[in-house]
């Protein structure tokens, strides 16, 4: 038997999703919506967003629209009996997490999954593997820099509207990072921030500094998420008890992050000058995240499970380290 399903959003995200999907078993999209395309695209229905959700062969719902309408088509999606699996950000606020938590648990067991990509990343689960081995020890600080260069013509984008997206590089970028220092490291409770819109001067943040802590663990994280990094970076430094593990590049689709290497170390440091050996660095030279990802969402329903990521309490918690750092802003 296929299982049935349905994309809402088909720009570069809806065809990302749906070219994974195709490589899951007994699983076929029948229909999408995408309203600056035809009405047929590619022999695949294009319906409207309501004729999606209430289409009756359809099980579960991919959700890849403009922030704005993640909220209210995951609503709708539950309340109608269906799967929903919905791009980042969940929502604008904590608030608007907790009112979608509400829909799902009214919707009788229907899985809610969140697009965090990068937890799906191999060198993240690596990553997570060495920290859950507790081979290093805790950890006890995080680092994260998150950035890139954009134009003026990305304000004629949604994304830079504000009401449409909810915010700048923060919600757009950032969030990734925040979600990946809460995938290793737990929740934090304590968030400072400078938010700023020092160069582009719109009414959305262009650089965030944040600084995250946990106070029962002690553990402490930092990130910089910028629009303002006229050479796109990814990097993420995870240093424990025992070693470190930095990860530099993020294998993307226009390979702008650079190559994705993760370094693993133990502790060698001789005092009065530190030093590192036996230092292993591996190349990821393959994204298979969006299989990864879609494939979660799938099994959990086939075998009714419960999605362990990117679920809807971690974008809760994640929402919430949102509302702190907004909170801050300085503008």
């Amino acid at each position: 038997m296929t299982y049935k399903v349905g994309i809402i959003g088909y720009g570069k995200m809806g065809v990302i999703r749906h070219q994974a999907i195709d490589e899951i078993e007994n699983t076929e999209v029948i229909a999408i919506s995408e309203p600056t395309i035809g009405d047929n695209f590619k022999g695949i229905p294009n319906l409207t967003h309501e004729e999606i959700i209430n289409h009756p062969e359809i099980g579960a719902i991919i959700v890849c629209t403009p922030n704005f309408l993640n909220k209210p088509l995951t609503i709708k999606a539950l309340k109608a009996g269906k799967h929903v699996f919905c791009e980042k950000p969940p929502a604008f606020t904590g608030a608007d997490m907790e009112e979608i938590i509400e829909a799902e648990k009214q919707s009788g067991g229907k899985k809610l999954m969140y697009g965090f990509n990068h937890r799906h990343h191999d060198s993240i689960i690596r990553m997570k593997q060495i920290v859950e081995s507790n081979e290093f020890g805790r950890i006890i600080w995080m680092r994260g820099r998150y950035g890139k260069s954009v134009t003026e013509d990305y304000f004629n984008d949604w994304r830079a509207k504000k009401e449409l997206s909810g915010g700048g590089i923060v919600i757009d970028q950032g969030i990734h990072m925040l979600d990946l220092f809460m995938f290793l490291g737990g929740n934090f409770d304590t968030v400072k921030a400078e938010v700023s819109n020092l160069y582009w001067k719109k009414d959305i943040e262009d650089n965030a500094f944040v600084i995250l802590k946990d106070k029962q663990s002690g553990i402490v994280a930092s990130l910089h998420s910028t629009m303002t990094q006229w050479r796109h970076l990814f990097s993420l430094e995870v240093f424990l008890e025992k070693g470190y593990m930095v990860l530099n590049g993020l294998i993307t689709s226009t390979m702008s992050y650079g190559e994705e290497v993760l370094s693993v170390a133990k502790n060698r440091s001789t005092a009065p000058a530190a030093t590192w050996k036996d230092e292993v660095s591996t190349q990821y030279l393959s994204n298979n995240s969006w299989r990864y990802e879609m494939k979660h969402f799938f099994d959990a329903i086939h075998k009714d499970t419960q999605i362990q990521i990117g679920n809807s309490n971690d974008a809760l918690l994640l929402m919430r380290v949102i509302d702190k750092v907004y909170a801050e802003k300085s503008f």
